[in-house]
């Protein structure tokens, strides 16, 4: 949040100096607990002359992931020395449960401590004081000086650290605690935390709690009566075993409470220099990484893939320096200028303007004609981009100034503004001026509102929201976050301004110096977020593979071709979905009433509890599962299983089926339909999914069902204006071709590039028959297989998918994986590959991140590790079909077609044909996307002409 400055006429705003000093972040990394996360987390990986390198891995992934993520000045990484501790006089059975650790993960300690001073960490070991010891004097040494300390750690007992000065994160589950989420996830808060833990003891140490008292109790208590001392006042008098065992634990419970208090007023004199005056912040300073020595580290533990990363980021970094007299304007950021850090998150003085003369704007247009890139944010009085109309708009030029010009505020006592069409006017040129470079956050959105103006946006050069996208597709990506994560900044949100919920006003009544603070900070902010995020991705190799080439050579213009996408729309016949829903509704009805007669009485289709008692109270169907309460689960995995052999719960899911079918589609598609154009717009959010799919909403064409009749009809609502027909063209088989490309299978290669059935080339090597002596059962058991494997499936998944049992489908996968060696190696690589670094990658470049990978519970990194398989399927086929995107439609343009791409639906381009340019789509749109990339095996892309784009298939 800013303070608003009207300079009126001086080219030469400048940011206000401080009052003080910025803050000083200390990151703390709690090194104990993640040597043991990183050494449970990953699989019993080997070096040279077989030296257990698992949690080497590990470490040095977690700690370069969290210096990118976090990238403060001021650090340490903290570590247990061995020995005994003071807790270990008090209490001599302190720790006595645990296990010694792992001969291999001490192997490891060493070379550990070694690569993390080598990335650049301050390591801390304090013989006789524990980690969390050392971590809680440095966070309330630096906190008492006005400093900000964030701890990365797993531990809860640092909970009790805590305050306005200290948060905890844990980077294995994202989750970041302050003082509410402390509250929120212990249900006290920090100041109780040592008295909470007091009650509930803590097993891992062998510390004793009050016998039966958990989390819930001991919350239970601390709020009913304060603290653990007003609990002991109040033990006489609480009733149960509880209370019972809390009065046999008086005794002891002062010794747990030392126990359980972590020290804040040790003596580090003798391992931080200056300790503990001001200077000791520069012994406790981030160094930059010793590449030259990581090089040595990297080959000597047979860390292949990780130097030859650093090899080509040094080689990138001095390509980069080699150049670096390019101006910041044209988007090069300061190499030499630090990071801000996490959780410096603070007050940003900016100038900026309000603009409500001729004069001033002939200024900024000026400014901004020469400038050769621009910020622009336009605020708009709806989210909707197609009905949106202007309130205002702000430019920036340069981090912390910007000029805001109000067009139709209209609350009372309202300033004076300029008329909006005829400053829209004026601006009109440069906005459509292409060698004008442009910036902005999200500005699909912008284009589409400047466009409500007649206004054609052109020469956007970046984008925030697609730089973040590609850089950290598993992290949000608002401008709030972003300004949060990489500038350490706060503004103000459009909550602070309009308010919420019932009471929020649209931001033509905000108040015009307020816009200019909000609108002005977002432009930029902007510009300052393009300064520290372009820099990451220019690094990169403008061919592919690389994140380069995803930003500017995908996601880019796959900006420009869905906005055009969702400008146009496509045409619904609304008349032909109101027949469907009078149609499903009385299907629905008849349901209704066989599921009675089935029931011996009328009950509620939509009530889970009423179908339980009906099912198995007064039918006895065998209970599948149950809910987290204990009641019999009805959900739909259940009704399937029943389903087999019972009839109504077959009625039951035909009649969710249709109900939702007709909430979400024939009832809802029609209101949706924009009066204006007769058509259906949706948005597509490109900055969603991980694995650069687009997110297709209001309305959603993605999931609209086709395994049913009733699914399919409703594409037959999607039709082509007279004169037109509609063609739909996809990608055949594409995720197969790309695991043949990848994993390389001779097999595999060998059946598309002869054009076999890929499936039955499958059921041929898997059953051990000739190819024209294959079953079409044999080539079902086959095709699931091929799909089933390429989403990690395993025997489990496999048997329930088939109907047979987990030993038959084991001996399936055996088959295949004899057969089709290929696919074995490349899956146990890339599990490997992806344990190691905590990603996968398409074949462009795009980076899937994996955060459960390398730390999250066994389930979950099993699930991780099967996404770590398909992901680069999936992320290529959603490259793919972006590029083909781009190609079809600069195809168009450069041959002045009128044919228009009107929806993209996974695989599938949809296009609304003039019947003239029919035989150039059937042969052309097919050519053109075969040809976006060369795989080892051939792209075929097929196309389906109709009149609607259910008989376009």
């Amino acid at each position: 949040m800013t303070e608003t400055t009207n300079a009126p006429g001086n080219d030469a705003h400048r940011t206000p100096e401080p009052d003080v000093a910025p803050p000083t972040t200390l990151l703390l990394v709690d090194g104990s607990s993640y040597l043991y996360r990183a050494y449970h987390a990953l699989p019993d990986l080997r070096g040279p002359d077989n030296f257990p390198t698992g949690a080497l891995h590990g470490m040095v992934s977690m700690l370069t992931r969290l210096r990118a993520q976090f990238p403060a000045v001021h650090a340490a990484c903290v570590f247990d020395a061995p020995g005994r501790t003071f807790r270990d006089d008090l209490y001599p059975e302190y720790k006595a449960n645990r296990a010694s650790m792992p001969e291999p993960l001490a192997q490891q300690i060493k070379p550990i401590h070694e690569v993390v001073r080598l990335l650049g960490w301050p390591v801390l070991e304090v013989p006789g004081i524990e980690a969390d010891d050392v971590i809680g004097t440095l966070a309330r040494t630096v906190a008492a000086r006005g400093g900000k300390v964030v701890i990365s750690t797993g531990d809860k007992d640092l909970a009790q650290l805590v305050d306005e000065q200290v948060v905890l994160i844990n980077t294995m589950s994202n989750e970041s605690l302050d003082i509410a989420g402390v509250q929120a996830k212990f249900g006290v808060p920090p100041g109780r935390i040592v008295d909470y833990l007091t009650l509930i003891g803590d097993t891992v140490d062998n510390v004793p709690g009050v016998e039966k008292v958990g989390p819930k109790t001991a919350a239970k208590w601390l709020a009913e009566h304060g603290s653990l001392d007003g609990v002991v006042a109040a033990a006489s008098g609480i009733k149960g075993v509880a209370g019972e065992n809390l009065r046999k634990a008086l005794d002891w419970l002062p010794m747990g409470r030392e126990l359980v208090t972590i020290r804040t007023d040790c003596d580090l004199a003798a391992h931080v220099a200056g300790w503990p005056g001001e200077d000791a912040m520069t012994a406790l300073h981030f160094a930059e990484p010793d590449n030259a020595a990581l090089l040595d580290f990297y080959a000597r533990y047979g860390f292949k893939t990780l130097r030859r990363e650093l090899e080509a980021r040094m080689s990138a970094t001095r390509q980069m320096f080699a150049s670096a007299d390019e101006p910041f304007a044209e988007g090069r950021g300061d190499p030499a200028q630090p990071a801000v850090g996490a959780g410096e998150s603070a007050k940003v003085e900016g100038s900026y303007e309000t603009v409500t003369t001729w004069e001033r704007l002939d200024h900024w247009l000026q400014r901004l004609q020469a400038a050769p890139l621009a910020a622009l944010d336009t605020e708009t009085d709806s989210l909707d981009p197609m009905h949106a109309r202007i309130v205002g708009i702000s430019f920036a030029l340069q981090a912390h100034e910007a000029a805001y010009v109000p067009l139709a505020h209209n609350y009372a006592d309202a300033p004076d503004q300029l008329p909006l069409d005829e400053v829209l006017a004026r601006l009109k040129p440069w906005l459509e001026d292409a060698a004008a470079g442009k910036i902005g956050q999200n500005v699909k959105y912008d284009t589409h509102v400047l466009a409500n103006h007649g206004i054609h946006v052109r020469g956007w050069r970046h984008d925030t929201l697609l730089q973040s996208y590609v850089l950290e597709a598993h992290l949000t990506h608002s401008l709030e976050k972003l300004a949060d994560r990489h500038l350490g900044r706060k503004g103000l949100s459009y909550e602070d301004i309009c308010g919420k919920g019932a009471k929020q006003i649209p931001f033509a009544q905000v108040d015009v110096q307020t816009a200019t603070t909000y609108s002005g900070e977002d432009s930029e902010m902007v510009l300052d977020l393009h300064r520290v995020l372009w820099p990451q991705i220019e690094q990169q190799p403008a061919a592919a593979p690389g994140l380069r080439y995803v930003y500017e050579q995908i996601e880019l213009p796959t900006s420009e071709v869905l906005q055009r996408i969702e400008r146009h729309g496509v045409l619904v016949d609304a008349a032909a979905l109101a027949r469907q829903s009078q149609q499903l509704a009385e299907r629905m009805m008849a349901l209704e009433q066989e599921a009675y007669e089935i029931a011996g009485q009328p009950f509620n289709l939509g009530s889970p509890k009423q179908i339980g008692e009906i099912l198995f109270n007064r039918l006895g169907l065998p209970v599948q599962k149950k809910t987290a309460s204990g009641a019999p689960s009805t959900d739909e995995e259940v009704l399937e299983k029943l389903a087999a052999d019972y009839p109504l719960p077959a009625r039951l899911l035909e009649h969710r089926s249709l109900s939702k079918l007709k909430g979400t589609y024939t009832d809802k598609l029609p209101l949706m339909i924009n009066p204006n154009t007769g058509r259906v717009h949706t948005n597509y959010a490109q900055a969603v999914a991980v694995t650069g799919r687009l997110s297709s909403n209001d309305p959603n064409l993605q999931n609209i069902p086709i395994r049913t009749p009733e699914g399919r009809r409703v594409r037959e609502a999607f039709i082509a204006p007279e004169g037109h027909v509609i063609a739909s063209a996809d990608y055949s088989q594409i995720e197969l071709r790309i695991m043949a490309h990848i994993s390389e299978d001779p097999g595999l290669l060998a059946a598309f590039a002869e054009g076999r059935d890929v499936h039955r080339a499958t059921a041929a090597e898997v059953f051990g028959v000739a190819l024209d002596q294959v079953r079409n059962e044999q080539r079902r058991y086959a095709k699931v297989i091929n799909f089933g494997l390429i989403y990690g499936m395993g025997a489990f998944g496999l048997a329930s998918n088939l109907g047979i049992d987990q030993k038959a489908a084991k001996n399936y996968i055996d088959r295949y994986f004899d057969r089709f060696a290929g696919v074995k190696r490349y899956m146990d690589e890339t599990r490997a590959s992806a344990a190691e670094r905590g990603y996968v990658e398409t074949l462009f470049g795009r980076r899937i991140v994996l955060p459960e990978i390398q730390g999250g519970s066994g389930p979950r990194r099993a699930a991780a590790e099967r996404q770590a398989i398909n992901a680069p399927m999936q992320g290529t086929a959603a490259d793919l079909i972006k590029l083909a995107m781009i190609a079809v439609q600069a195809e168009i343009d450069r041959s002045a077609k009128a044919t228009r791409i009107v929806m993209q639906v996974h695989d599938e381009l949809v296009f609304e044909v003039p019947e003239a340019e029919v035989d150039w789509v059937r042969t052309e749109v097919p050519r053109l996307m075969a040809g976006v990339a060369q795989l080892k095996v051939p792209l075929l892309a097929e196309v389906g002409l109709g009149p609607n784009w259910d008989k376009a298939h």
